[in-house]
């Protein structure tokens, strides 16, 4: 897979096809992988740098997030620059990320080239890092479904690698991109049959256990905002936790104030929420994040039958209002 990657990379660079390829790099240490951005435009011999590109079980980020930004229109500018092409390398939920953000005007389809992965899951580091008691990871190895790694003081650990995926991957609906330009061949996960299990126990708690839960997990934040930064949706140019005219809350970790920022942050993404966990890993402190972003998608799928998918023409609910939408939610919460 990772050589048919650079083999597309490599096509579409010496065709001149895109501007710029957004895609994944190993990573500086061990179980990690990192974006990868090779400019095309005004570069030497940028088809070189497609030796680069790879492709395993840790490339976790949703590239979607840096799409925005390369769409940028200064506002009153006379004259703006042409908008770059992009090459961007997408797994299921970068995918569904992708087509919310050319829905809502951030990214236009006909600037992107879109490269499928069937995707078989990606690894949880956290979840590694608690079986290795603390050791360091000096190399490791996929073979068959096992991870076998090679800790800094020479130990060794057989992981099956289904007991430390991300949970998102072990939910995901759809691990297999579709409606792309280019789609690597392999096979991907089994789609979920139950991706709402969790919530649905979350649901089975009464209201007061439901809230003190949340207020367990905002006490823990710090309000560094590395959940908004790593969202792929959370694109306004102006958060509304930094607006000063008019000010909605305090800057502080208060509890109240932090409370605020999530319930806000997470209403904002109904509907529009792909479960990438981009939030949950970005966190510093391990606040379960998806248990309430999944939590509003599952009402938003209930209310209006409506899940963000591949389908760059469905209108998702906050777009649009039909007669037979529920309204039951207004009076019976």
């Amino acid at each position: 897979m990772e050589q048919q990657l650079q083999e597309i990379a490599r096509s579409l660079i010496v065709q001149q096809e895109i501007d710029l390829l957004i895609g994944y790099e190993q990573g500086s240490l061990p179980l990690t992988s990192r974006p990868l951005f090779i400019k095309v435009k005004g570069a030497k011999q940028p088809e070189k740098s497609v030796e680069k590109l790879a492709w395993n079980a840790f490339c976790s980020n949703n590239l979607a997030v840096f799409l925005p930004k390369y769409f940028e229109r200064t506002p009153f500018a006379r004259k703006h620059p042409p908008k770059p092409r992009i090459g961007i390398i997408a797994k299921g939920c970068d995918l569904r990320s992708i087509v919310t953000l050319i829905k809502e005007k951030q990214a236009p389809r006909e600037n992107l080239v879109l490269i499928g992965v069937p995707c078989q899951g990606m690894i949880d580091r956290r979840k590694i890092e608690e079986r290795m008691a603390g050791e360091t990871v000096r190399d490791y190895q996929e073979q068959e479904g096992i991870l076998n790694l090679t800790t800094g003081s020479g130990k060794t650990y057989a992981l099956s690698k289904e007991e430390v995926l991300q949970e998102a991957c072990r939910e995901c609906r759809y691990p297999m991109p579709a409606g792309v330009d280019y789609l690597i061949e392999g096979t991907a996960r089994n789609p979920a049959q139950n991706s709402y299990a969790q919530i649905e126990a979350f649901e089975a708690q009464t209201p007061q256990e439901r809230w003190a839960y949340f207020e367990q997990e905002m006490a823990k934040c710090i309000r560094c905002y590395a959940c908004r930064q790593a969202c792929p949706t959370c694109w306004c140019k102006e958060c509304f936790a930094e607006q000063t005219d008019l000010k909605w809350i305090g800057a502080s970790t208060n509890l109240s104030d932090a409370m605020i920022f999530h319930l806000t942050r997470i209403f904002h993404q109904a509907g529009r929420c792909v479960e990438c966990d981009a939030c949950y890993r970005a966190c510093p402190m391990g606040i379960d994040l998806r248990t309430f972003t999944k939590k509003i998608g599952k009402d938003v799928e209930h209310l209006f039958q409506f899940t963000p998918n591949f389908d760059p023409d469905t209108i998702p609910p906050i777009s649009t209002f039909k007669e037979t939408d529920s309204d039951s939610f207004i009076t019976e919460p």
